[in-house]
């Protein structure tokens, strides 16, 4: 616990995050079973170290420059800085398809084969060397949030039958699509403790809809739901001006907003490695 006060004190100053290393597993979503590429970023120094699983947006989990997208590769420094090891997994490029943010481009058979790619990555990273196998958290962000919420409730068709290692051990999920009773279900239930952070402006994972979700989960469900007044879409972004995205119209006819709120990105900064390190740190 005293090494985790002193991470968190010292998390302003976090470094690059480890050169990421290309690697391969198979999702549960067979058989046959899609083969999934994916992203390491090893925590450093010796021995076991807790994990997590990264889940992009809708973009995918490249920029154009063919980079790892800026949001994650950030949160992906700060976990390695705090002895964390992330793994981000690309649903996408295996599954030949681009962006599926635009409702055209859109395809319902990979949204929801993506929980089992989570899946995937929990048994792969249980199966290192190098990672402590019960102490792995998932972590999405927008599309890759609703994946979070649909892979670890409690009627989730992704969790295997067997998981001996155990399941994940906490998720956190950042503005995530599909956040509302019409999607999930009402009184949405977990035995993974969940937290949620969304801003009150975001028209793209719709804030009102979202929490309606949250103020009526099932009893027993560890669910923390935490809003940002003034915050949009992608608030955790670096340095993202706030912008339009006319491109991803919704079905709806919303035209979605995105973009850095500073406020809201140092407070989830903080929020999240906190309890992330309660969960995956703590003794």
């Amino acid at each position: 616990m005293r090494k985790w006060l002193m991470l968190t004190m010292l998390g302003c100053a976090c470094a690059a995050a480890s050169a990421q290393t290309l690697v391969h597993f198979p999702s549960t979503d067979g058989p046959p079973a899609t083969m999934l590429d994916g992203y390491l970023f090893p925590a450093p120094g010796a021995g076991r170290h807790p994990a997590l699983v990264f889940l992009h947006g809708c973009a995918g989990m490249f920029s154009r420059s063919g980079r790892v997208c800026a949001r994650e590769r950030d949160w992906a420094a700060r976990f390695n800085a705090a002895g964390i090891t992330v793994l981000e997994v690309d649903s996408f490029t295996p599954r030949h398809h681009g962006q599926m943010c635009s409702p055209a481009s859109f395809d319902g058979a990979i949204y929801r084969a993506r929980p089992f790619d989570a899946y995937g990555a929990l048994r792969y990273l249980q199966s290192l060397e190098t990672v402590m196998p019960d102490r792995v958290g998932v972590v999405g962000w927008s599309q890759g949030g609703g994946t979070v919420l649909s892979a670890i409730r409690a009627s989730s068709a992704a969790r295997p039958a067997s998981l001996p290692d155990g399941d994940f051990r906490a998720a956190v999920a950042f503005y995530p699509a599909r956040c509302s009773t019409k999607a999930q279900g009402a009184e949405w239930q977990s035995a993974v403790p969940l937290l949620v952070l969304i801003g009150e402006q975001d028209v793209w994972s719709p804030f009102a809809a979202c929490k309606a979700l949250f103020d009526a989960v099932a009893p027993g469900t560890d669910a923390t739901f935490h809003a940002y007044p003034g915050a949009y879409h992608d608030f955790d972004w670096p340095d993202m001006p706030v912008h339009t995205v006319p491109a991803f119209t919704t079905r709806a006819g919303v035209v979605p907003i995105e973009g850095t709120d500073p406020a809201a990105r140092a407070d989830a900064q903080q929020r999240v490695l906190d309890y992330v390190g309660a969960h995956l740190l703590g003794n």
